[in-house]
């Protein structure tokens, strides 16, 4: 049976700067359960929480704001947030939420879910930025109210999602009508290669980008798994290749991207009145980072996304 490495044995804090934006992140934080030959082991995952981490783990100031119960797994889970420097709020749910993932030959998985979300009520004035997706824009009742949020942020608060959908969980009724509610409230849209073709089946990847940039975006990107990614502003785009590594799993990969999109994103001016220019240089400089920060969570097992001081 492989390791359980929800924790490495680097320091899992990366360098915070006190005077850095705090980045708020509403989404679930479940366990994965992942099954691979005949074995199985338990990780911390939730696409949201796996954003907060790997925001941490770059030397970001993250809060989560999330749905477990005061049981194993939800110890465990604030626990291992906590210790890479996220600050972990939740209400009281009567379980912990697990999603169980069977991998395939090639390392990407399968999931099965058992959910509940109902988080507390998030507040944003203190936040320079607020993230979400996944789970968390689709289930109720905190769907709705992560709508109601990012529809009413305060000025100067920058927004972003990663879509990550879960067909089995979220069914199609209405599921792009409320992403591209979330969207156009959002200032950095993130779509895996298979979330465009679920929630554009008739567009093209580039057409895909040009539709999130019309809602509002002021940076759209597709990630391709193996193939990279695609980046896109206003005034450019950029297709990066993936990383050369070694697979372990994909588990957590796009996470880790989503987390340093938005690293790098600062560092690029996000949050600044006209900072960010989003020119090809530009673009290239978020892109390569996702891929450098992804490929390593990838030649790791389970969501386990590196440190400042690793990279």
């Amino acid at each position: 049976m492989p390791a359980d490495l929800d924790m490495p044995t680097t320091n899992t804090k990366g360098p915070h700067d006190s005077t850095a934006p705090r980045v708020l992140v509403i989404g679930e934080a479940l366990i994965d359960i992942v099954e691979r030959d005949g074995t199985s082991t338990e990780h911390v995952g939730g696409s949201p929480a796996n954003v907060a981490l790997t925001l941490a783990r770059l030397g970001r100031k993250a809060t989560l704001v999330t749905d477990i119960a005061d049981d194993a797994r939800g110890r465990r889970i604030a626990g291992h947030l906590s210790a890479s420097g996220v600050e972990v709020l939740h209400g009281d749910s009567e379980r912990t939420s697990v999603a169980r993932a069977m991998l395939r030959g090639d390392g990407s998985a399968e999931y099965e879910f058992d959910l509940s979300w109902n988080p507390p009520a998030a507040d944003a004035s203190s936040a320079a930025h607020v993230h979400t997706g996944s789970i968390a824009i689709y289930l109720e009742p905190g769907g709705s109210a992560v709508l109601d949020l990012l529809e009413a942020l305060p000025a100067g608060v920058t927004a972003s999602v990663d879509a990550n959908i879960r067909p089995a969980v979220i069914g199609e009724h209405h599921a792009l009508a409320r992403f591209e509610r979330i969207a156009a409230a959002c200032e950095i849209v993130k779509l895996s290669d298979e979330d465009a073709e679920w929630l554009y089946p008739r567009m093209q990847l580039d057409e895909v980008l040009t539709r999130l940039l019309s809602l509002g975006a002021q940076l759209a990107v597709v990630t391709r798994g193996s193939r990279g990614l695609i980046i896109a502003s206003a005034i450019a785009r950029a297709t990066v290749p993936a990383a050369r590594i070694v697979v372990a799993d994909t588990i957590g990969a796009g996470d880790s991207a989503m987390g340093a999109i938005l690293d790098e994103a600062f560092r690029q001016g996000l949050g600044i009145p006209g900072g960010m220019r989003l020119d090809e240089p530009s673009l290239w400089a978020i892109g390569q980072w996702a891929v450098r920060v992804a490929g390593v969570t990838t030649s790791r097992s389970g969501a386990n996304p590196p440190t400042h001081t690793e990279l």
